[in-house]
């Protein structure tokens, strides 16, 4: 049953909610999530530059990727109105996720697939428990996992998004440094890309966090 909005949540539900949707995220199949303070979100105007030099596959093909998804410094005034957030970690095998071929093949599909249905739910979850403005951001282009045969019908004037429950921009598209993040979590993570040979890194992960309040 939905909860009745409260103009300001007792602390100590909230404490306990928070806990209530860490665990939750594991429940649906995370590896890890830890609770963070909005402090720790490191967003950083490189970050966006990422997209566009060399430029990723997903730049300009949706609107939740740059140019179209909110700029570092509007990621910036959004997180300061929040106070506590969800950070989830789903673990890869290296070889579905590193490399060329794993690339091309988009190895890594289910994985990022995964990840999405986590943060769609514990946004959706946490919005009924009377958190209605948690908001949740992925990894990876949302069009290579929801629409990769098609436009995306928000850029069509007159359209709406067809899985708007669960799109959304990834970390990095609104400058959020996921690598810092991740460290600063606790969790070990590696640059992979191209060139990235399986032996060269121990382990893989999707990283995703949802806001709560």
């Amino acid at each position: 049953m939905a909860r009745k909005i409260l103009e300001r949540m007792p602390e100590s539900q909230l404490q306990a909610d928070l806990e209530k949707y860490r665990q939750r995220a594991i429940e649906l199949g995370a590896t890890d999530a830890k609770i963070i303070s909005a402090d720790d979100v490191v967003i950083d105007e490189r970050v966006v530059a990422k997209c566009i030099y060399p430029k990723c596959p997903g730049y300009g093909t949706n609107a939740n990727c740059p140019p179209y998804a909110m700029t570092p410094d509007e990621t910036r005034k959004l997180v300061d109105n929040f106070s506590h957030a969800i950070f989830v970690k789903v673990d890869v095998p290296v070889k579905h996720i590193a490399g060329k071929e794993a690339i091309d093949k988009q190895l890594a599909y289910p994985y990022r697939m995964k990840l999405l249905e986590i943060i769609s739910k514990l946004e959706a979850e946490a919005f009924h428990d009377g958190y209605h403005l948690a908001l949740a951001y992925g990894s990876g282009s949302c069009k290579r996992l929801l629409c990769p045969n098609k436009e995306c019908d928000v850029l069509v004037p007159g359209n709406s998004c067809p899985h708007r429950l669960r799109a959304r921009s990834p970390m990095e598209a609104v400058g959020m440094d996921v690598y810092t993040m991740s460290t600063k979590a606790g969790w070990d993570i590696y640059p992979i890309g191209d060139a990235t040979a399986t032996s060269e890194v121990p382990n893989a992960q999707l990283l995703g966090i949802v806001f709560i309040y």
